[in-house]
């Protein structure tokens, strides 16, 4: 599940960008992802398990921290950075977030961190110099600041999803944090002056594809199913079976795919010494998430 997650978001970073090069807003791609995505998941409950729309009282202050907080506010940064910064870099810098799994955990439940965790973080830290080029400039101020955001989002993402996947179905909790996503971008985004004929229209595909065109419904759809509803419920379904910082260390192989498919679709590029940054973020990511694993699992004495 896990894998087939990672394939689509890292393609669903293209997709976007290309969609919003044609004047579409992030809001507007936030707002169309989250409500396909919670139609879709409320039509397939009603006609397999109608039980799952049952809510405790207790679990809506988590909906609307996942919805809003999560995934809402992880996906509208995230459009964001795609359209300021190099998909495959906006990507490694969200995925900052599994280091910051730890740091939050060390300053709120004063969990203990081992040398290898530190270790990773620097790793992080000194590939992401090489992934900005700070020396020459840095990269847009503006990406790289949604790209942060994004990447807290996810934190958010990881650990409340973990905890709301133990106790009820993917389906049920896909359908009510992408209703208040929904319900967030609704009041957040004037989505009456969206152009309803951009779905009848021709939408080139862009960079290396540009010379091919498809209806917007065409690639609208897509964003909405294989985008959005697909990778998040593959993603829900395996915090069911494994901890956030499983699914953390193996969902960083989005930024590959992210990078693979920018590159064939986009021509986007990056030189060398980027390469070598971004190779040694996701060398400390993984460090730094398998030694907190290793020391989590422990027994006690």
């Amino acid at each position: 599940m896990l894998l087939g997650a990672t394939i689509l978001f890292g393609l669903n970073g293209s997709t976007a960008k290309t969609i919003m090069q044609s004047g579409v807003t992030a809001a507007q791609v936030t707002l169309f992802r989250s409500l396909t995505t919670s139609a879709i998941a409320a039509l397939i409950l009603t006609f397999t398990n109608r039980q799952a729309f049952k809510v405790r009282k207790s679990e809506w202050k988590w909906f609307a921290l996942l919805g809003i907080a999560g995934v809402g506010t992880m996906q509208w940064s995230y459009a964001n950075a795609v359209a300021n910064l190099p998909v495959g870099v906006a990507l490694l810098i969200q995925y900052t977030a599994v280091i910051i799994v730890p740091i939050a955990s060390m300053v709120l439940f004063k969990e203990r961190l081992g040398a290898k965790v530190w270790f990773g973080v620097a790793l992080v830290l000194a590939g992401l110099v090489l992934v900005s080029h700070i020396w020459q400039g840095g990269l847009n101020a503006v990406g790289i600041g949604f790209a942060a955001t994004a990447a807290f989002a996810t934190a958010i993402y990881y650990l409340v999803g973990e905890h709301l996947n133990t106790h009820r179905p993917a389906m049920s909790t896909l359908f009510y944090t992408m209703m208040f996503s929904t319900l967030m971008w609704v009041v957040l985004t004037p989505w009456w002056t969206f152009d309803f004929s951009r779905f009848s229209n021709q939408l080139s595909l862009g960079g290396n594809l540009g010379s091919l065109h498809v209806y917007g419904w065409v690639a609208f759809a897509w964003l909405g199913l294989m985008g959005s509803f697909l990778p998040l419920f593959f993603t829900y379904s395996a915090l069911g079976h494994l901890t956030a910082t499983s699914v953390g260390v193996f969902s960083t192989a989005e930024t590959i795919f992210g990078f693979i498919f920018a590159y064939l679709w986009l021509g986007e590029k990056i030189d060398g010494l980027q390469t070598a940054g971004g190779l040694l973020v996701i060398a400390g990511i993984v460090i730094a998430q398998i030694s907190r694993r290793k020391t989590q699992w422990q027994p006690s004495n």
